[in-house]
């Protein structure tokens, strides 16, 4: 509960401090509080939904995430005017963050009871071995983050209006909210690595389409491609992290969650790497993305062996 009060901490000092090396720092901080923040409420909330029998409800609470990137999104559609400098969108986006701890802030981490009858969540059997998955979660934070960074860009350069270009995120937030209900209700027996690897495949697809053919349908398959399966392959690698470790599933989260931290941080990395050698941003960017498609497509392939080795 503390962690997420520094997210909009975080933020609004984006707004007030200047400087690369600040804004660095801020940005990995930003990063860090609001990892940590996903990681304690999934350990607070998922035990209980198990114990509860009602784990198709999980989808509801990992679609605040698509949520969160969809109402920013419009809110910047509507208040990026001009005159308006980007300082004053960091501290209006700050405030708005603290608005939405301070009303949420009651309800999380309070005890929850569960009712007479629930199930237990312990297995019999040891839990299987878990370096597969930190891996696993690391492929995905380097193969979500460069289209999740890059795409408004790339819209921008094929609709000149930006109330056009800029719908680019709020597409990739309404489709990450809708997808994690979906899923979590349709698919609640279904094998998670399964669906897993399917997610990553079908992210792979969306990352790889614009490196291509840069159009306006291409830009919004890849917006709705990869916006509607980062938050259930994250969902599902929480949910398979809480199953492994029964007792006390905060360890191997953290481990997940650093694995998908230095996934989102080599992504940049790679395609600044790749902007060294002269070719051209866009020819750089589309090999970065190419290389991200490559690392989903093999982790996809990872993720159903490691689901046949299992049956």
């Amino acid at each position: 509960e503390e962690v997420e009060k520094l997210v909009p901490a975080a933020e609004a000092a984006m707004g007030a401090l200047d400087g690369a090396v600040v804004w660095t720092g801020l940005r990995f901080a930003a990063g860090a509080f609001s990892a940590w923040a996903l990681v304690a409420v999934s350990a607070w909330a998922l035990p209980h939904l198990a114990r509860t029998s009602r784990t198709e409800l999980s989808g509801i609470i990992y679609s605040g995430v698509g949520l969160g990137i969809a109402l920013t999104g419009l809110f910047c559609l509507a208040a990026a005017q001009p005159g308006v400098s980007a300082r004053w969108l960091w501290l209006e986006l700050g405030a708005l963050a603290a608005l939405a701890v301070g009303l949420t802030s009651p309800f999380v981490g309070r005890t929850l009871k569960a009712p007479g009858h629930v199930q237990s969540t312990r297995s019999a059997s040891a839990p299987p071995a878990c370096t597969g998955l930190v891996i696993f979660y690391g492929a995905l934070g380097f193969g979500y983050i460069l289209p999740a960074t890059f795409l408004p860009a790339l819209a921008r350069d094929v609709w000149a209006d930006p109330k056009v270009f800029g719908l680019a995120w709020p597409i990739f937030g309404v489709a990450a909210a809708v997808s994690t209900i979906a899923v979590a209700r349709s698919l609640a027996q279904a094998n998670r690595l399964r669906v897993w690897a399917v997610s990553h495949l079908i992210m792979a697809a969306g990352v790889i389409l614009p490196s291509f053919w840069l159009t306006p349908v291409t830009i919004v398959i890849a917006a709705l491609a990869v916006g509607s399966t980062f938050m259930i392959a994250t969902m599902l690698g929480l949910q398979e992290a809480r199953v492994r470790s029964p007792g006390n599933p905060t360890a191997l989260l953290a481990a997940m969650t650093a694995a998908f931290a230095v996934g989102q941080l080599a992504g940049p990395l790679v395609s600044g790497a790749l902007d060294l050698l002269d070719i051209g941003h866009h020819a750089s960017l589309g090999y970065a993305l190419q290389l991200a498609a490559l690392v989903l497509t093999l982790s996809a392939l990872g993720l159903w062996q490691a689901s046949k080795n299992e049956r």
